[in-house]
């Protein structure tokens, strides 16, 4: 190792000298005088005493005599030539480029070697990367990708000692490297070193801001670890110290084990034990001594699970197995890890969802709550199970005319529909199966299955948080029509419950311009305007949002909302302070006006100097409605006589600021600019008033934003 450093000391050193001895050379004087300074101050430097310990020098007593020959004056030069300044830079020049050549093949051969070792590890075979890894590194020894994916070989490998040392080798190529940090801190965990692995975690959270919620889930993972290792200590502690809560799971367990048993034999086993595992101890123990195993691999237990038999002991059975396993994975993150690397355990939780029998079902779901509750375990049943069949099982149940289980399924449904990971797998498959159920409950909303309805629409809307699914449901024409259904109903009915989320979801649906919205447009945009005469305000605003996002996409549905007097609705809106209501009014008028002239005549009558909207531009904060609030004013300034109504106003001053103004969005310039432009082309007079803010000029830098 000492002769390693002394190396690459040697190496750092010919380069320092490579770049002075072009300082030297070059033809700028000042360059050439601060090398020579630099040359003097690391030649200094160089001045250290001899490594050697061992004095080998002799003076030698009896010197040959001098030839005459060999003396020289000191005016004779003693520099052979090729000594010579010149001559001693020309060959530095070319030792440099002999290195960079034999490191550029050197960094070559190592680059192969590291794909080589990246297929051995997509293969699994880790002791062939990490000898391909460390080819590299005999190789080149700076180069930190070797390092950080050797560590992560030898960590696949439990080499964890290893894995750290790779890392710290990582981290003096480059102090910053967050590679090296995350897999020294995997290694730190592996050695159960939980301080020095949260330090490590922590530290990539500092080198690069923006990775909390990465560093998060490993620092969940510290403490996840260090919690088993404290109830294995203590559930371990309690069996050698012969506590009977302790002993008599391990006993009940060596009980199941024995074979061929008959179905009630391990009914009444089961059940004795599950009253056994009453705290973390128990848990612990049930997994310490192979309880998942032993139960998995009896062959009476799996043919219940699997639902191969039909008798009423098998039935018990699978329900003492169900009951069993809720109970000893209720709040313990690594028993729920376990259960879910069982592909007997995983096959049976999704197929037996939707089962024939009652009991089944209902200890089936009530093992998947346990799961959805919580974010690990929703994480966990997300990786391991059919997501597609369980989506469609769990319809099934929520779909049946009993409806014994349907409130704890959707529930499940709705939890699972909030993780991002579930969405993406859902992509492709959900609709087959969620579809037609879904637009069967809507159409049938009533007071029974009001929570259930309710539940669904909030997973609608999790679900439509992802953009591939949101444009799936907005292309289904059953579940729009099914939505403008529930809608009349609820609002017969008065559901207020379900109208909001709904109202909710249906905008978010509308933001996806399609074919079916526009062909549904007219009824779900009658339906709206129904509900803005409803005494809730909430209601009356998500309406109001509906139509701001349905009618941009129907000029037909414009014709009807204006037909039904929508102009002067939503000017009595703009009159509130509702923010959220005053952007959906806002949008709504503007779409309006636009497209049709009886809605700019109507806007301009109830309203003759434009105060709602001079309002608007004057007071609010959202750049959204000071936008729309200049363009819906330039489509009005289109009527005769518009224009001169705004005499004496303060409509040149409120369009200026805006349109000189530092807006994030140019289209607020721009619509002020435009609204700008059409006041003065209306009406002459407002242009004295322009020059006196010196308009003209602000005017002239905002053209390319009214091009």
């Amino acid at each position: 190792m000492e002769k390693l450093e002394d190396f690459e000391s040697f190496l750092k050193n010919v380069d320092k000298i490579s770049q002075l001895v072009g300082d030297l050379r070059s033809s700028d004087a000042e360059v050439q005088q601060n090398a020579m300074e630099k040359a003097d101050r690391y030649i200094a430097s160089l001045a250290e005493p001899c490594r050697t310990k061992i004095d080998k020098t002799t003076i030698n007593t009896n010197p040959p005599p001098l030839q005459p020959s060999t003396v020289k004056t000191c005016t004779q030069s003693t520099t052979p030539q090729s000594e010579t300044p010149e001559n001693f830079m020309k060959i530095m020049e070319v030792d440099a480029e002999e290195r960079r050549v034999r490191k550029a093949a050197k960094v070559k051969k190592a680059t192969a070697f590291k794909d080589k070792g990246n297929e051995a590890y997509a293969q699994e075979d880790y002791e062939t990367a990490v000898k391909y890894y460390s080819d590299g590194l005999a190789e080149i020894r700076d180069m930190q990708p070797l390092y950080t994916n050797r560590a992560q070989a030898y960590i696949k490998l439990r080499k964890y000692k290893e894995a750290i040392s790779d890392c710290e080798w990582a981290l003096k190529c480059n102090e910053r490297c967050i590679k090296a940090y995350l897999h020294m801190g995997k290694a730190y965990l592996g050695l159960k070193k939980y301080k020095e692995a949260r330090n490590c975690f922590e530290k990539v959270q500092e080198i690069q801001p923006g990775t909390e919620k990465m560093v998060k889930e490993y620092l969940t993972q510290v403490d996840l670890e260090k919690e088993k290792e404290t109830q294995e200590i203590k559930a371990s502690g309690e069996f050698d110290k012969g506590e009977r809560k302790a002993t008599i799971v391990v006993e009940l367990l060596e009980k199941l084990s024995n074979p061929s048993q008959i179905a009630l034999y391990y009914c009444g086993g089961l059940e004795i034990l599950s009253q056994a595992l009453t705290d973390f101890t128990g848990q612990t123990l049930f997994r310490l001594n192979n309880g998942f195993s032993i139960i998995r691999s009896n062959d009476t237990v799996r043919s219940c699970l699997l639902d191969q038999t039909d008798d009423p002991e098998s039935r018990e059975l699978c329900v003492s197995v169900l009951k069993l396993w809720r109970i000893v994975c209720c709040g313990n993150d690594e028993n729920q890890k376990l259960l879910m690397t069982c592909p007997v355990a995983t096959h049976s939780i999704v197929h037996l969802a939707s089962s024939e029998h009652d009991e089944v079902e209902k200890e089936c779901l009530a093992l998947l709550s346990v799961f959805s509750e919580m974010p690990r375990g929703r994480h966990l049943a997300i990786e391991s199970l059919d997501l597609h069949m369980l989506v469609r099982n769990l319809m099934v149940c929520i779909s049946k005319p009993k409806k014994q289980q349907e409130n704890t399924a959707v529930n499940i449904l709705e939890y699972f529909a909030t993780e991002s990971r579930f969405c993406i797998q859902l992509r492709n498959v959900w609709t087959d199966s969620f579809t037609l159920p879904l637009t069967t409950i809507l159409r049938t909303v009533n007071k029974s299955n009001q929570h259930v309805v309710l539940s669904l629409i909030s997973t609608l809307g999790y679900l439509a948080r992802d953009d591939v699914i949101r444009h799936k449901l907005a292309h289904e024409p059953e579940c729009l029509k099914a939505s403008v259904v529930a809608i009349r109903m609820c609002s017969a009915s008065e559901y207020r419950e379900i109208l909001y989320p709904l109202l909710g979801f249906i905008i978010n649906l509308s933001t996806v311009t399609s074919p079916v919205t526009q062909e549904h447009s007219v009824s779900l945009c009658d339906c709206c305007m129904d509900l803005l005469r409803h005494s809730d305000g909430g209601i009356i605003t998500r309406a109001t949002g509906v139509l701001s996002t349905v009618l941009p996409q129907s000029s037909q549905a414009i014709q009807h909302v204006t037909q039904r007097k929508v102009v002067k609705t939503m000017c009595r809106l703009l009159k509130g302070t509702g923010q959220t209501a005053t952007k959906y009014a806002i949008k709504t008028l503007t779409v309006c006006t636009a497209a049709s002239h009886l809605a700019r005549e109507e806007l301009v009558n109830s309203d003759k100097k434009l105060s709602i909207l001079r309002h608007l531009l004057s007071s609010s904060s959202d750049e959204m409605v000071s936008g729309n609030a200049a363009l819906c004013l330039a489509h009005c300034l289109e009527l005769e006589g518009v224009a001169s109504n705004l005499l004496g106003t303060d409509i040149v001053l409120l369009l200026l600021r805006h349109a000189a103004g530092d807006a994030k969005r140019t289209a607020v310039q721009q619509n002020a600019a435009i609204a700008l432009g059409k006041l003065c082309r209306a009406e002459p007079r407002h242009t004295s008033k322009l020059r006196e803010l010196h308009g003209l000029e602000i005017l002239h830098s905002c053209v390319k934003l009214i091009s």
